[in-house]
């Protein structure tokens, strides 16, 4: 067997890697390392879900191994450097999920705005008494210039919002800061003035807890928050008293780690505090994004090593996907390769 897949490809790009490999689909393995040893002694490539760590005691057990793949962004569940010393290629799409991101962030923050759409499509006749905010003319601090940061300010600028930003990695005379027209601020100064806070920060374990008391001490009240980011970054007592004393009215999170609402935690049972499992990137543009760029690199991957070249081309994540409205026409050709 040339590919293991523990988590899906569309449709189309299976078929094309199925004409070019052997390939097995076999979810049922992720769950169950010592099968997974087991059938993946011989594997050229294997797909891995978000959940399977890869570790270099793992990767112990699979010696033909020259490609690991992961459909979702980020590679802090694989030991990059042990990969690198078997010349394993790592293999994520780091950019599919970019867009349908930028679109969660924004659906979230109007959510926010105006909750009593969600308390009457609940069936609530009376929903809420509470005014609906605008986005247009407010003021959104966007903490964070990852890659999602920078679509969301064009769609956040085209509504007629008001950004100001900080990011820790990015200085404030930076010319990115102008590009995607938004005011570098400090954070204290980005605290005190946003309507609503983006949080899309790339993590680092320098960062674990960077949403603390202090910088929460200086937030304006009845702020919303929307994020995107590893809930590490978010020093949890912190939040709850914020969500508790006012001055965070809700807020909207992606994907957080099970023990954030855990038993221990001190966020468990808030009504303003909302965590989604991870939807910011379940489209089916950026699941088809992100499919045919894995199918695409791990062929290049394994081809490589049979040939000793590489026979084609990277595959560029920031096209536009062809006919995306009609999932039929959805197939590898010219956003692919070119």
């Amino acid at each position: 067997m040339d590919i293991l897949l523990l988590d899906a490809l569309v449709p189309e790009a299976m078929a094309w890697l199925e004409s070019r490999h052997s390939v097995e689909y076999r979810p049922e393995l992720a769950d169950d390392l010592r099968a997974l040893r087991q059938e993946g002694y011989k594997t050229k490539g294997i797909v891995f879900p978000r959940q399977t760590i890869v570790t270099r005691e793992f990767l112990d057990y699979l010696p033909k191994l020259k490609a690991v793949g992961r459909l979702h962004v980020g590679t802090d569940n694989t030991d990059l450097e042990a990969c690198r010393e078997r010349d394993i290629k790592v293999v994520h799409a780091s950019s599919a999920n970019v867009r349908s991101n930028a679109e969660y962030l924004l659906s979230s923050l109007l959510l926010l705005y105006r909750r009593g759409l969600v308390s009457a499509l609940m069936g609530r006749r009376h929903p809420t008494a509470q005014m609906g905010r605008e986005l247009h003319g407010s003021t959104i601090g966007i903490l964070g210039l990852a890659p999602t940061a920078h679509t969301l300010a064009g769609m956040l600028t085209s509504l007629g919002v008001r950004l100001i930003g900080y990011d820790p990695a990015v200085h404030h005379t930076a010319p990115i800061w102008e590009r995607l027209r938004i005011q570098p601020v400090s954070l204290p100064e980005l605290m005190s003035q946003a309507d609503a806070v983006s949080v899309q920060m790339l993590y680092a374990t320098r960062f674990k807890g960077f949403v603390n008391d202090k910088l929460l001490a200086a937030c304006k009240r009845g702020q919303l928050w929307v994020g995107i980011s590893r809930s590490e970054l978010f020093d949890e007592g912190a939040l709850a008293t914020a969500l508790c004393d006012g001055r965070i009215e809700a807020c909207i999170l992606d994907g957080a780690e099970a023990s954030f609402l855990g038993e221990s935690s001190p966020l468990k049972g808030l009504k303003n505090l909302f965590v989604t499992p991870r939807l910011g990137s379940h489209t089916r543009e950026a699941r088809l994004r992100s499919s045919w760029y894995v199918a695409h690199r791990m062929h290049e991957a394994i081809n490589v090593h049979k040939t000793g070249f590489d026979q084609l081309p990277s595959a560029p994540m920031d096209l536009e996907l062809p006919g995306a409205g009609t999932p039929s026409q959805w197939s590898e050709p010219e956003f692919m390769i070119r």
